[in-house]
């Protein structure tokens, strides 16, 4: 509340010297401004983000369904959540999912959704690969890497009182103005520093769920191996740090990780087994 008063303090300030015809000012306007300030800036509560992330993955998944293989959904689900359990936030209703595109890319939506897509679990040898991805992926839900940023255009790209009712109200146009917000910032990537803090983060969580902690750095050697502008991986290249430049500063941060842990399984069989309808 002192936070309110101190906003509306500061909109109806004035310098001395000026003169100001109080009848003129619209007060309720302006404790409304403030109250949209306070909304649009204050930490979005875990039941916001659910409902915020459940928005954006339907709007993904209209671009790109999921895999109809229900024994590869179910695998990638079971792998996602038994990582997710290692993780700063287990209880989140975690979800994880195979989407029937042929790019190479992966995504995290707040409150728990993450999606794969075939294109990149076909180029994959191991399910310590498969949970090197996963375990990036979950780091940015954790770390609340995307609603922050989405946070952040409301912000940016709505007048304070909207940025707040898109918080707050499901049903409005404010809402629907955020949600196409945070969609589109899948085309345009997060700062590096998150996504570097997801690689390194990630190898933890794969190594607690018992992985072999080279799983993402295969990955990453795989994409260094590509020509940027291939149409399979110019998304992903466009909205991340270059994959050399990855595995340098995972190197740097997590070389003794990697080495403690290289010796925990790669699960290829597995993965090979349960993942052979996507290839």
């Amino acid at each position: 509340m002192n936070r309110l008063v101190w906003l509306i303090a500061l909109l109806i300030a004035a310098p001395a010297q000026a003169q100001f015809k109080l009848p003129d000012l619209n007060i309720n306007k302006l404790i409304d401004t403030a109250k949209g300030v306070v909304k649009a800036t204050r930490e979005i509560d875990e039941n916001e983000e659910i409902a915020i992330g459940s928005d954006v993955a339907a709007r993904l998944l209209g671009a790109a369904p999921l895999m109809n293989d229900l024994r590869v959904q179910r695998y990638v689900n079971n792998v996602g959540r038994w990582l997710a359990t290692q993780s700063e936030r287990p209880d989140l209703p975690w979800h994880f999912g195979v989407m029937d595109a042929p790019q190479l890319n992966a995504f995290a939506v707040p409150g728990g959704t993450i999606f794969i897509t075939r294109g990149l679990l076909e180029k994959m040898h191991s399910e310590a690969e498969l949970a090197g991805v996963l375990s990036h992926e979950i780091v940015h839900v954790v770390r609340k890497h995307h609603l922050k940023a989405i946070q952040k255009g409301a912000l940016a790209h709505l007048s304070a009182g909207a940025a707040g009712a898109a918080l707050s109200n499901v049903n409005s146009e404010a809402r629907n103005k955020l949600v196409a917000f945070g969609t589109e910032m899948y085309s345009r990537g997060l700062d590096k520093g998150d996504e570097f803090e997801a690689d390194r983060l990630g190898v933890v969580i794969a190594a607690r769920g018992g992985y072999d902690t080279y799983g993402l750095p295969a990955v990453l050697q795989s994409l260094q191996g590509m020509n940027a502008k291939d149409s399979a991986v110019a998304l992903m290249f466009k909205t991340h740090p270059a994959p050399g430049e990855r595995l340098d500063t995972l190197a740097a941060k997590m070389q003794p990780v990697l080495d403690s842990y290289s010796s925990q399984p790669q699960l290829r069989e597995r993965f090979a087994m349960e993942t052979k309808a996507a290839r």
